[in-house]
């Protein structure tokens, strides 16, 4: 017991400083974009492309009004409502159809005759059925998310190494148990993956649909194009970076998510 201790202790010591390090090199990128952009600010001229200084200005400014909170808040809601909704009818189907052959051939062909329709597309028929609020813009985001989730969960369920369900079979599961105990945990990382995909899509999408007002004037989007009408150049730069902001952390979140539910989908240690 003695022996191992100065072991334990030295590798706390020698860790740590490493993931620490590991976690500030991250931020190396995006402080040399930063310096890019003043530089370019400054050689471009501030009408064109306005410096740092006045994007965060009318950050702060956005954030003191509530313009700002509000339009995350909002677009957020769409987003997730959206996304809740696909992922609830993406993933079972899926599962369905990766576990039964008759689903498969009757519902792929529908899958792969929709999935081309690009989703901003459907946006006159859901202001048609929904009217211009926040239902159509959910419908919008939902139809996006829908097809990367159910490709995904489908393919993943198909991919199952079929020695692993030979090996169950063999030890006498029910088809019930190999499906909950290997089929399903075996295809959690492609679910993991469409998922990733579709809340992706679901951004993007949300701010196209509030830029062209299918959600009652309100949103990230709309900020974007209410700051463009009058040229406010700040303001747009703000919420672009707020944009990007936000993107980043919903996808820290989603990993942060798929390590809990699933530690066996972390590649990276560190992650």
């Amino acid at each position: 017991m003695s022996a191992t201790a100065p072991v334990q202790r030295e590798t706390r010591i020698v860790v740590a400083p490493r993931r620490f390090a590991f976690r500030w090199q991250g931020l190396l990128l995006p402080f040399a974009l930063i310096a890019v952009w003043q530089a370019w600010g400054v050689a471009a001229g501030q009408v064109r492309t306005p410096l740092p200084t006045r994007v965060l200005a009318a950050a702060l400014t956005l954030i003191e009004s509530g313009d700002l909170l509000d339009g995350i808040l909002q677009s957020l809601g769409r987003v997730f409502a959206g996304f809740g909704v696909a992922a609830l009818l993406a993933i079972p189907l899926g599962l369905a159809m990766g576990a039964s052959p008759a689903v498969e051939r009757n519902v792929d062909p529908l899958v792969e005759s929709f999935r081309p329709i690009a989703a901003i597309a459907i946006l006159p028929l859901a202001i048609l059925w929904l009217g211009t609020g926040t239902a159509a813009a959910v419908m919008i985001v939902a139809y996006a998310a829908f097809f990367p989730i159910v490709i995904s969960t489908y393919a993943g369920i198909r991919q199952t190494d079929r020695g692993l369900i030979k090996a169950a079979e063999d030890l006498g599961a029910s088809r019930r148990q190999i499906q909950l105990k290997v089929v399903i945990p075996a295809a959690i990382p492609s679910i993991f993956a469409g998922l990733h995909l579709g809340m992706g899509v679901t951004v993007i999408l949300i701010v196209a649909a509030e830029m062209i007002g299918s959600s009652s004037q309100s949103g990230m989007g709309f900020l974007l194009i209410q700051s463009g009408q009058v040229m406010e150049t700040e303001k747009v730069f703000a919420s672009l970076v707020v944009l990007a902001i936000v993107g980043a952390l919903i996808i820290k979140l989603q990993q942060w998510i798929d390590r809990k539910v699933a530690p066996w989908t972390a590649f990276r240690d560190g992650q």
